[in-house]
């Protein structure tokens, strides 16, 4: 992989020298990153998605959702979203003392990222190290990115707040709201939304006096904060998971979906499959699947593989509504 190779030519070449003692901080490596160069009893995880947090808590890492204290030296590992990113060296070079190093693909940004660290007033990058279609460079101690920092979660339509690099963090995406306004006025006592982001189908779902339990699932733990504040209705419960493993306690009468199907930049129509068939494992005999979907993502196989009845209820030239129910028995 591009950061394993990159990190340990940086680290055996010396490009990059890491302290002798303190903890190092290494910020949004995806589940699959190889961290081998580093020290990892030193090595302290920190992710807010959940099926990253797990990956590497098996791997016996230190993990957390945020920093805590300081470190000795850090790693950023570029994410897709550029607000993101920038949060993220902001943060990490406020609570490390030695190094800051920032990896990433092509593809991730890396080169747009070294552009605007090298423009700005307070930051000192080094050199780039350029290998496996990407880049690795270090932050000189003490640079001061506050200006990068999000002064708090951003407010939007509705009074909604978001969280830098969360799904629709810029306003209320056109597909979940298409499916909000198709959903039916009953939906059952027990509804879940699965990949539930920062909470918009579930507030729209909640307007319905019938639900009487509506389970939000999501994997990014900022999202789901924000969800937190976003619906404060008693009704609604909160679960930071990975939605294709979670299961409810009680089986729900409707599961509502707006599935993720990108992995970094690349579409991956495999997650939507999979979020369809954990949602068939969450309902009753009757159940309901209502989700939203791009028009060219091929989700009616997966459907009907799992579901005896599936109909598309809405749709424009940009998205599809699909409804499914009546889970296969044998699928349960």
């Amino acid at each position: 992989m591009g950061l394993a190779t990159r990190l340990t030519l940086a680290l055996g070449g010396g490009h990059v020298t890491l302290p002798g003692a303190g903890r190092i901080a290494v910020f949004g490596p995806r589940a699959g990153a190889d961290l081998s160069a580093l020290p990892h009893d030193r090595v302290q995880v920190i992710t807010t998605l959940r099926p990253d947090f797990d990956h590497f808590s098996a791997q016996g890492f230190d993990r957390a959702t945020a920093p805590s204290g300081r470190y000795a030296a850090a790693l950023v590992c570029m994410p897709r979203a550029r607000a993101l990113a920038q949060a993220m060296v902001a943060q990490a070079a406020a609570c490390t003392d030695g190094p800051v190093i920032i990896d990433g693909d092509k593809t991730d940004g890396i080169e747009s990222m070294l552009r605007a660290l090298r423009a700005h007033a307070r930051a000192t990058p080094g050199a780039p190290l350029s290998k496996a279609h990407g880049k690795l460079f270090t932050l000189a101690p003490g640079a001061d990115l506050a200006d990068w920092q999000p002064e708090g979660p951003r407010r939007i339509e509705g009074g909604f707040i978001t969280a830098p690099g969360s799904f629709s963090a810029d306003g209320i995406d056109p597909g979940s709201r298409a499916l909000a306004d198709t959903l039916p006025a009953t939906l059952g006592a027990r509804v879940i939304d699965l990949g539930a982001g920062w909470g918009y189908l579930s507030a729209r779902a909640l307007s319905r006096d019938s639900i009487e339990h509506l389970d939000l699932v999501e994997a990014d733990h900022d999202a789901l904060d924000c969800a937190r504040t976003n619906i404060t209705d008693a009704r609604a419960h909160f679960h930071w998971a990975d939605a294709t493993a979670w299961r409810p306690d009680t089986p729900a009468n409707t599961v509502i979906m707006n599935p993720p199907f990108h992995t970094g930049r690349n579409a991956d129509p495999g997650i939507g499959r999979a979020f369809i068939a954990a949602a068939a494992m969450m309902l009753k005999p009757a159940g309901a699947l209502w989700l939203v979907a791009n028009r060219h993502l091929p989700y009616e196989t997966t459907l009907a593989q799992h579901f005896k009845r599936v109909e598309e209820a809405a749709g424009d030239t940009r998205f599809k509504i699909l409804h499914a129910s009546h889970p296969s028995r044998q699928r349960r």
